[in-house]
């Protein structure tokens, strides 16, 4: 269980679109507010997907952050908030700002976008950058009855909303069903993957065309 929390990882995507300033902040206005909010997001996200929810503490944060405590809890309120804004984040940077362009801009052929996904998967698995899936880290490290786990949850709801709407698209029967299997594959990749496996997406892919070309169609 502990060791696929993956808190080991590497690399931070948002690190390059989401630079932080070092210096503190001074008196601030709603413009340097918002300022605040994005540095501590920012921080957070780096902290979070590097070490997990549980093991970073707010002053880590917030020494990297450059920002005061009153600036974390007038944003966010909470770490359990903070949390959750990070897991929102993620799905606008990596669900939606990645995975999904990507497939879009690979194909216009609904079958071909399925199996894109494992070829995203491929170069992003041998980035020095891979950083695992931090849906599944955080459901993995959280209270399995707690907010945390539940957003964790719905994220992840949404990556399959994705894989469903390309199997309507491609005119497979029980799309729902199609897209439970479909996101297990790509689930179980992202594991191996982290265990060490480079090719994972590779032999995700040769599975994937098996279900996909044997499932019934409308």
């Amino acid at each position: 269980m502990l060791a696929l929390r993956f808190t080991a990882t590497r690399g931070i995507l948002l690190r390059l679109v989401y630079p932080m300033a070092e210096q503190k902040l001074p008196k601030y206005g709603a413009k340097e507010v918002a300022g605040a909010r994005e540095r501590i997001l920012a921080a957070a996200y780096g902290l979070f997907a590097e070490q997990g929810i549980g093991q970073t503490g707010i002053d880590t944060i917030l020494a990297k952050s450059g920002c005061a405590k009153a600036s974390l809890y007038s944003n966010f309120g909470s770490k359990t908030a903070l949390a959750i804004a990070f897991l929102d984040r993620r799905e606008e940077m990596w669900t939606r700002g990645w995975l999904e362009a990507e497939i879009k801009r690979r194909s216009s052929d609904p079958r071909e976008r399925l199996l894109a996904i494992f070829d995203l998967f491929d170069a992003w698995f041998r980035k020095k950058s891979f950083e695992g899936c931090s849906f599944i880290n955080v459901m993995l490290e959280s209270d399995p009855s707690g907010p945390v786990h539940r957003a964790a949850a719905v994220h992840l709801s949404r990556i399959r909303a994705i894989i469903r709407g390309l199997a309507v698209d491609a005119g497979l029967k029980e799309p729902e069903k199609f897209a439970q299997a479909w996101h297990m594959l790509m689930k179980g990749s992202i594991v191996a993957a982290c265990e060490g496996n480079k090719n994972a997406a590779r032999d995700a892919k040769l599975a994937a065309q098996l279900i996909v070309d044997g499932w019934a169609r409308l």
